[in-house]
Order: C-alpha cells, then structure tokens, then sequence
C-alpha cells in the first residue's frame, strides 16, 4: 500500500493483478486498484475531477482525465472516507500510475489538487 497526505487529504492505495486475456491479437495485463481517500482536514470537501498518468515497461504512457471518479463526485466531510474500485489494462505485466483529483473545499470555495502517489503494478508470475 502507498499512502500521501496533501492539505490534509490522504490517499492510501492498494492494488492487485487480475489476470491476463487476449484482446486484439496481444496480450493484456490486468490490474485492479482500491483508492480510499481520507479527509484529515477541518473542512468538508468534493472530489470533482481525476487526472491519472499511467506507464507501462514499455514506454507506453497513457493519460486519462475525467469527471469524478467511479461515476461520482463524492463530498467528503472532516474524519470521513470515501472508497472506490477500479482497474487498468497494460501491454506488459509491469507499470505504474500517479495522478491527482481536483477537488473544492465547501469553506473556502478554492479548488486545490490533491496528490495520488506513484504506484507499481506488476504481475507476480514475472517476478524472480
């Protein structure tokens, strides 16, 4: 598990590989991933948007950016958590993620970015 704190929003993940599968005559890697992101702060805020860059070992770099994540924009209020589950799809059975969500603190109105650390993905079967 990676964990980052940033004004105040933890982001703790975990991740694991899911299989592979043919899709297109090559070869994918699947990967899932549990984000839970904990408001440390005194304020209630709202995840309005993800930015994830995701790598994988063979210089393929792939952005993705979007509204909310798993379909919602959740508000988080202080001591309180918010977990979701997703996944990934690589061409090589290694790689990595990081990325931010820009979120709004409901006190202040100002939209800030919260960090998500870097990640590994990787396939245990190529592991030695």
């Amino acid at each position: 598990m990676v964990q980052q704190v940033t004004r105040g929003i933890k982001i703790s993940v975990e991740t694991n590989f899911e299989g592979t599968f043919y899709k297109n005559y090559k070869i994918h890697f699947a990967f899932g991933y549990k984000v839970t992101i904990e408001n440390q702060s005194k304020d209630s805020v709202q995840l309005n948007a993800r930015h994830w860059v995701i790598l994988d070992a063979l210089n393929n770099v792939e952005t993705v950016t979007g509204e909310g994540v798993i379909g919602k924009k959740p508000v988080i209020k202080p001591g309180e958590s918010h977990t979701y589950t997703s996944g990934c799809l690589l061409t090589s059975p290694f790689g990595a993620m990081r990325g931010h969500y820009s979120m709004v603190n409901f006190t202040t109105t100002k939209k800030f970015n919260v960090a998500i650390p870097s990640f590994k993905l990787g396939a245990p079967f190529a592991l030695n």
